[in-house]
């Protein structure tokens, strides 16, 4: 017996293609609650006036595109996850839309398979573009960036990255240089720890990461 609707997690559907977006809708309906829009306008309605678990939005929709709805909603601090779907493969296209919010990127046409399965995986953090508020920050490992709060983009290398999506990755836990060093950077150092915690407050602000007297770092709170 499927769950009631109430019960299963919410998922907005931003999809101007009549026969697709019913089709996927079907398919998705036994796993999600589906609120469908078909441009971006309405889909950038309802992210702004209710809570939803998960977005699936085309990229290319009339009116206000899939990037340009993906912006606003993260401009609003919105932070649910997204995949973005397109019939465009290349790189250029891919990082547009992963900077324009996307946490995730399918290509037209997918395997309904493989889309459940990715959403499954954005919704256990553990999508390859995760975004994670830091107080009024967002960090996102996809595009490498920092949010600041007043939407600027700051980029990140990579190590940089690997640092702050280990410390997100458990924002209480206080991790030792010891435990980063073995999880994110194999045969670094503690002071290669205490540089790249540096240079990341350099980039953002210094409340970004905690010092934990004589224990180590965990990330931080900033308002």
């Amino acid at each position: 017996m499927s769950a009631p609707a109430d019960a299963l997690p919410r998922l907005l559907y931003v999809e101007d293609e009549v026969e697709t977006a019913a089709m996927v809708a079907e398919v998705l309906s036994d796993e999600y609650a589906v609120d469908h829009a078909g441009t971006g306008e309405a889909g950038l309605e309802l992210a702004l006036g209710r809570r939803y678990d998960v977005m699936v939005v085309d990229r290319r929709l009339p009116g206000m595109s899939g990037t340009d709805l993906l912006t606003a909603v993260r401009t609003a601090h919105i932070t649910t996850p997204a995949i973005m779907l397109t019939a465009l493969g290349t790189v250029d296209d891919r990082v547009s839309g992963l900077d324009a919010g996307a946490d995730d990127y399918l290509l037209k046409p997918f395997d309904f398979d493989e889309l459940r399965a990715r959403l499954r995986a954005l919704r256990r953090g553990r999508g390859p573009g995760m975004r994670r508020e830091m107080g009024d920050w967002l960090f996102s490992a996809s595009a490498l960036a920092l949010y600041a709060p007043d939407g600027a983009r700051i980029p990140l290398t990579q190590a940089e990255g690997d640092l702050l999506e280990l410390l997100t990755s458990s924002p209480e836990h206080v991790f030792s240089r010891d435990e980063i060093v073995a999880s994110a950077f194999p045969g670094g150092s503690a002071s290669s720890v205490d540089a790249l915690v540096h240079y990341v407050r350099r980039k953002s602000t210094p409340e970004l990461i905690e010092t934990v007297r004589a224990r180590g770092y965990r990330s931080g709170m900033p308002r």
